[in-house]
């Protein structure tokens, strides 16, 4: 890892949760953090130009790798996942290799559910049937103008509820409980 990056690790003064996060736009009604690893280093950047051009409505916090940087991916979706979960981000988009290191990690952190789209359906669903806050993927795996897509899909739509609320209400019951016997034993 780079000097830069072990500095902000060993430093939280250096940013949120000891990550630089640079906060791109002023003051907007939507705000969302995004992460990376360096294999998703590219695909950061094009989505980031994309939602700067494309959603200028959107406050958004890079908290990934810089250019050059080598860092553990599950430290940067931790980090995001963490800031959605606390509520100072409403959204995050998590980017690797294949956006499944990134999702599985993120879902360890409580209240958060992160999905892996790689497909304009699968993002949609993410939010309306599963609430999903975080969005994953892989540049290994699409596109750059197929990524874009489905951040235009994700961003609008809201949890639907209907037939999926008290599909979604069992998951946050289950991680509550699971939660309560870890702390019993």
């Amino acid at each position: 890892a780079s000097d830069v990056y072990k500095r902000q690790l060993l430093h939280p003064a250096a940013g949120y949760g000891g990550w630089n996060a640079r906060i791109v736009g002023g003051r907007k009604r939507m705000k969302l953090a995004i992460g990376c690893d360096e294999a998703a280093y590219r695909l950061k950047t094009i989505i980031m130009e994309h939602l700067e051009e494309k959603h200028p409505e959107i406050e958004v916090a890079d908290f990934g790798a810089a250019q050059g940087d080598t860092v553990l991916y599950p430290d940067v979706a931790y980090t995001v996942a963490d800031a959605v979960a606390s509520g100072e981000f409403q959204r995050g988009i998590l980017l690797c290799g294949t956006g499944i290191g990134m999702c599985i990690c993120a879902n360890k952190v409580p209240g958060i559910r992160a999905a892996v789209c790689h497909d304009p359906y699968s993002a949609e669903r993410s939010r309306k049937s599963n609430n999903a806050q975080i969005m994953c993927m892989g540049e290994r795996v699409i596109g750059a103008e197929l990524a874009k897509t489905l951040v235009d899909t994700w961003l609008p739509c809201e949890f639907a509820g209907g037939g999926s609320a008290p599909k979604v209400a069992e998951i946050d019951r289950l991680e509550q409980e699971h939660i309560r016997n870890a702390a019993a034993q």
